[in-house]
Order: structure tokens, then sequence, then C-alpha cells
């Protein structure tokens, strides 16, 4: 490391650094303003809205990581080009590959805080960020409720809800098939279940269990309220928007593989979810090397024009990270294809640019 490298590095992480600190204030007052009253209402906690904003902060963070990176270093960089240092540089004997490598140096380290960030810390803000808004936030009204839940618990086990709260984990009109040899041995039916969550049990409304032996002589059993130990847990039946964004890594690989084997129509919508914590590093350093190509060169608008093209290119890669993400979530297409095209084909941009920027 010489003098050029600290000189870069420090400029890097302390203009991403200043980035953060100058939107996320802003994000937090624009975001606080507008649930304030319902918070009010609610009578929140003063504790649950500061853990609340904090979940915020690294759920915002962690939304708008790579944008907030690109702008940093091509603002910083467009300075150094407008002083003309990095021509100083350059005629130095420097080569604009050794002027980079203080960059990816840089990169390296944000991009291990990203990877940190997706895998560990990023779950736990999305679950308390969500659990607030159910708990406070949508108070009185019921909000993204699971409609028709069918699904294969375990190799011999299936249920049905019609509807499912995630807010007081309950659910109406339930039932449950249990197979022997493929074969109906008994099922459950119950006009509503409620999760104890503090017993780890479900509260089951007007139980209704009808047996079958092997002759086929039918057994009832009927009962007011009955309190059962089942094979699922209530996120079984959580709405399926967030309930990836919740888990660690590792949870999320051995919640996906479990959901293939009962075969859930979401395995798209977690999938992405767990691309995007690998393709979210990489894309460090592939911003990192265009915004380096871009405002490395000085130009006669100054800096504006600079960030003019990074934020249009900055612009373009969260429009096709958001656009693939959909079509993965939404349709058959590859999770994986659409998680990693937006870094392919932007580094391919950037090699480009990189080779234009050493002629």
């Amino acid at each position: 490391m010489k003098i050029l490298d600290w000189y870069i590095l420090k400029r890097y992480l302390f203009t991403f650094l200043m980035m953060l600190l100058l939107f996320i204030p802003i994000a937090i007052m624009v975001h606080l303003a507008e649930k304030i009253g319902k918070i009010i209402d609610n009578e929140v906690p003063f504790d649950a809205v500061a853990e609340y904003l904090l979940n915020f902060t690294i759920y915002f963070a962690t939304l708008l990581f790579p944008l907030f990176l690109f702008l940093s270093v091509i603002f910083f960089t467009s300075k150094l080009a407008n002083n003309t240092e990095i021509v100083a540089f350059l005629s130095s004997g420097v080569s604009f590959t050794r002027f980079l490598r203080p960059y990816i140096i840089g990169a390296t380290i944000v991009a291990s805080l990203a990877l940190v960030l997706g895998m560990f810390l990023a779950p736990n803000a999305s679950q308390g960020f969500n659990e607030f808004k159910y708990k406070y936030l949508a108070k009185g009204r019921k909000i993204q409720d699971t409609r028709d839940v069918f699904r294969r618990i375990t190799d011999n086990d299936i249920i049905y809800v019609s509807s499912f709260d995630p807010k007081n984990k309950s659910g109406q009109n339930f039932t449950l098939e249990h197979l022997k040899d493929n074969k109906l041995e008994y099922k459950v039916f119950a006009n509503s279940i409620r999760f104890i969550e503090e017993d780890s049990v479900w509260r089951l409304t007007n139980y209704y269990k009808r047996s079958y032996d092997s002759l086929g002589n039918v057994t009832v059993e009927e009962k007011k309220r009955m309190t059962v130990q089942f094979a699922f847990e209530a996120e079984d039946l959580t709405p399926v928007n967030y309930i990836a964004e919740t888990k660690p890594y590792g949870e999320l690989v051995d919640f996906i593989e479990k959901e293939k084997l009962r075969g859930s129509p979401n395995i798209g919508r977690y999938e992405v979810v767990k691309y995007k914590k690998w393709s979210l590093p990489v894309s460090v350093f592939i911003l990192t090397i265009i915004a380096v190509a871009v405002s490395s060169i000085k130009r006669r608008g100054g800096m504006g024009v600079n960030l003019a093209i990074g934020i249009t290119i900055a612009m373009g890669y969260v429009f096709f990270d958001k656009i693939f993400g959909v079509m993965a979530e939404q349709s058959d297409f590859s999770p994986l294809v659409a998680v990693w095209f937006p870094n392919v084909l932007f580094g391919i941009l950037a090699a480009y640019l990189l080779y234009n920027a050493k002629r």
C-alpha cells in the first residue's frame, strides 16, 4: 500500500459513509412523517419505535446499497478528475490498472460488509420491520391475508386453510388429511385455527375428526375446542412476500429445500432472495469499475455531467434488477438468470468502459 493507495481508499470509504449518513436520515424522516399518525394513534412505545427505525435503516440501506456506492465513487472520482489529480497520477507513470487497485481494495471491504449484511443482519431487520407493521401500523385491519393455502407438510399430511391472518396467526376453514400407504387414515376439520405461541400449539374451534380403519369403518370425534401439536409452524402459512427475507442464509437454504419437497409454487420468489445475497457483493465491484471509468475523465461540463451519466447507469441497473426479479417471482423464468443477468450485462459494460478508459 503506497501513499496513493491510502489516499484513494480513504476517500472511497469516507465518501461512501457520508453518502449513507446523508440519505438514511432523510429516508427515516420521510418514512416517519408518513407513519407518525398511526404510531401516535396506536400509542406505540418509544423503544418499539426506536427498534423499528433501526430495522428500517438496515432494510433501506440494503435495498439501495449499490446506488449509494455508485454515486459516492462517481462523486469523489469526479472531484479528483476536476482537480487534475488523476492526470498527475497517470503522468507520473502509474498505469490505469495500478490506479484502479485502491478502488478494488475498497470494493472488497464494502462487498464484505454487504455479504455480512445480507446473510445475517438484513434478515433480522426485515423480520422486525414487518412484525412492527403487522402489530402497530396495520392495527384494526387485515393486511395481506394468505388465501387458499394448500400444502403438503410431510409425506403423509396435507393441510388447507381458506385464509390466514399473519397478525393474529389464525386461519379459517382448516382441514388436515393424513395418508398412510396412499390411503386416507383420518381427516381433521375445524372452523378456525390459531397458533398459541407461548405453548407452541394450535387451538382449533369446532374440531371434527373422521378416522377410517382397514375395514372401512368410520370413527367420528367432535369437540367444541381442541388444542393440538401439529408438524407445521405459523410460518408455513405466512404471506410469501417477505418470509424468505427474514431468514439467515443457512436457514433460507433449508427452508427452500423443504418447500421444494412440499411442492410450493413460490420457489422462484424464495430463490431470488437467496441468489441476491451473493449477487449484491459482486455488483459492488462492477459498479465501482463503471463509476471509475465514467468519472475519471475531466469533462467540459464538470462533475454534473459525470453525475448525470452515473445516475442514468445506476437507474438502468436498478431497472433491470427489479424487472427480472419480478419476472422470476411471477413466472417460470429462472431465478438464477434473473438475479445474475444485470450483473453480467453491466459487467460487460464495465469491461468496455474500462478498456476505453485505459486508452
